[in-house]
């Protein structure tokens, strides 16, 4: 209570906001955890293709993968 104060208080210096929006924090986890999955391919962790459309094709087949294993 005295922390939400506070914040109000300092306005928009006072940090993140004191309130909480569960549907935007459930939308942002699912994307943080996709793209974590995404990252355990070390190719596209690591950005080893020097091209744009090979990063994206291996991007898209992971993808698939991924989905596919569901």
């Amino acid at each position: 209570m005295d922390q939400t104060r506070n914040r109000l208080r300092r306005g928009p210096r006072g940090g993140r906001p004191p309130s909480f929006d569960a549907d935007a924090y459930k939308q942002r986890n699912t994307v943080e955890r996709c793209i974590n999955r995404l990252k355990q391919w070390r190719g596209l962790a690591m950005r080893t293709d020097k091209l744009a459309i090979a990063y994206q094709a291996a991007l898209h087949l992971a993808a698939i993968l991924i989905w596919a294993r569901r």
